[in-house]
């Protein structure tokens, strides 16, 4: 077999000296040399060495496809590095990858935690709010982050999600000379004079019984932004179980509302894109898309269905919450691959006499949902029943 034309390798802040031999020896016979500039200086590129653009984009290198070239990135070149941005545009036997230890490795090395036990973030380039589901009484988190700055607005982000008690290491310039690591907490943070690269460590052992948000769907609807027209919680709850999410799998949630299905199916692990025509309900979902993090699973899609369906990732499973229509419904299940599942809920009378139909036709489970919360009558108690469901659930 040739030998493959790129090397992909790891370097830390200790340079040249932390490489391996075969790390050493790719760089010699390299070319060419692509990294950022901190990279580049650490591993003394000289005039071989070409930095990345801004924003990235991995053509410069697959320009050169056949001539010896070697890519620098921090640690581990496929933990958020530019090892995973490259290879799917390469074919097996064309490049081969000597990663160094990364953040996560060096972070419980000093810490003294088990990583196996750690919830690893890449937060360089991805909002704080993607903490949200990881926050929690006894969590421990690392972290990588954009700057020097970055701390102290982590430190002011957790304060005003509650999360005061959090304790925080800031760690700078982990495995070479500048090595620092500093302890505080999100409501004492004062430290100055923080310099990149710089990763955190959270540690929630502090924290108040019942910190942070619920593990598992039906959370509640507090937790959300919306106008009142919201799936309620335990009926969220029966929905998420019907629809059955598995990590990575897509879900379109038509007629989003707030888009709490969707949420709730992206915190499970899954992408999401949610159909909503209003567009003061389109403001609620992007709302509630930044307040938990889901920019990278969750998309809102502006417009009524199945007009806008067209086009759209393939789903794994599709839920109806409104704007349900017996043409929407042969749109469904005349384009959608078999094996999709299809969970529709109705509240009007109209809706349910559809889904009836359907289910007479189609087959699957139709369920009637009622639910009453005790409040108060006079000075004793009485069920207040809140307006009943009917759940119509069926595989294409």
């Amino acid at each position: 077999m040739a030998e493959p034309w790129l090397t992909i390798i790891g370097i830390g802040e200790d340079g040249l000296a932390g490489l391996s031999d075969a790390s050493r020896d790719a760089l010699t016979g390299a070319e060419v040399i692509f990294g950022g500039p901190r990279h580049l200086a650490l591993a003394e590129a000289g005039a071989r060495g070409r930095e990345w653009p801004v924003p990235f984009d991995p053509a410069p290198v697959l320009a050169l496809r056949g001539r010896r070239v070697a890519v620098l990135a921090s640690g581990d070149p496929f933990w958020f590095g530019a090892g995973g941005s490259l290879v799917p545009h390469l074919q097996p036997g064309e490049w081969r990858s000597f990663p160094a230890p990364g953040v996560p490795a060096l972070a419980a090395s000093r810490l003294g935690w088990r990583l196996q036990d750690v919830t690893c973030l890449g937060l360089h380039a991805a909002p704080f709010a993607r903490l949200r589901p990881h926050l929690a009484r006894g969590c421990r988190i690392i972290a990588t982050l954009r700057d020097g700055a970055a701390p102290a607005e982590l430190a002011d982000w957790l304060v005003a999600q509650g999360m005061v008690a959090t304790r925080i290491a800031v760690m700078e310039a982990l495995g070479g000379p500048r090595e620092r690591l500093r302890w505080t907490t999100a409501s004492a943070f004062d430290l100055t004079g923080i310099e990149a690269p710089v990763a955190v460590a959270l540690d929630g052992a502090d924290l108040p019984r019942g910190a942070g948000l619920s593990a598992v769907p039906g959370r509640p609807e507090a937790d959300f932004t919306h106008d009142g027209q919201i799936t309620k919680s335990p009926i969220r709850a029966i929905t998420l179980a019907a629809l059955a999410p598995r990590r990575g799998e897509m879900l379109w949630d038509i007629g989003g509302g707030s888009g709490s299905i969707a949420v709730e199916w992206a915190l499970a692990g899954g992408h999401a894109v949610t159909i909503e025509p209003r567009p003061d309900r389109q403001q609620t979902i992007a709302a509630n898309i930044a307040a938990f993090g889901l920019s990278g699973r969750l998309r809102l899609q502006p417009g009524p269905a199945p007009e806008v369906l067209e086009g759209l990732p393939q789903p794994d499973a599709v839920f109806i919450g409104g704007g349900a229509s017996a043409a929407l419904f042969d749109w469904l299940t005349n384009r959608l691959p078999q094996g999709t599942r299809l969970v529709a809920n109705a509240v009007t009378i109209e809706t349910e006499a559809l889904l009836a139909s359907l289910h007479a036709r189609h087959g699957g489970g139709l369920m009637r949902i009622e639910i009453a919360e005790a409040a108060p009558l006079g000075p004793s108690r009485c069920w207040q029943p809140a307006r009943p469901i009917t759940q119509w659930r069926a595989v294409l």
